[in-house]
């Protein structure tokens, strides 16, 4: 057997898709794609948001989000799922052009709240007196 057999034609897809020393994670996050317990592309998909995005572990307790095991960071995400159904394409035989249209099915963020600009404040200016001297260190 030769090491191109060891594994699935998928993860070999994913290997090449992802194949520099900095896309190991997202290699990774294909081939958990490739391997997906679900049986439709639809499964594989819900399956890359459960892995990809941090939710509650706990019902009902927010805080909780934190110990998912998700990337954690928006953009680590969004490439995450990427990956991830990448694999599922691969899995499913889809066309790349359809693969690169998904998108997650997370709300979209609010857009960031801009915070009011105050005038800009002068200092106070210093009076002097005619006959004073400024005082010098020398």
């Amino acid at each position: 057997m030769i090491p191109q057999q060891w594994s699935s034609p998928c993860g070999n897809q994913c290997t090449q898709k992802y194949a520099a020393l900095t896309q190991i994670p997202w290699r990774v996050f294909c081939k958990k794609g490739c391997n997906a317990d679900g049986e439709t592309w639809e499964e594989c998909l819900e399956e890359c948001n459960e892995i990809c995005y941090k939710d509650p572990v706990l019902k009902d307790r927010q805080w909780s989000a934190y110990i998912d095991r998700s990337p954690g960071s928006d953009s680590y995400s969004e490439e995450c799922f990427h990956a991830c159904v990448s694999g599922c394409g691969y899995k499913f035989d889809m066309l790349t052009e359809h693969v690169d249209k998904v998108r997650p099915n997370r709300p979209p963020k609010p857009p960031p709240v801009e915070k009011p600009t105050s005038p800009p404040v002068e200092p106070p200016r210093a009076t002097m007196k005619d006959d004073e001297v400024p005082s010098t260190s020398a």
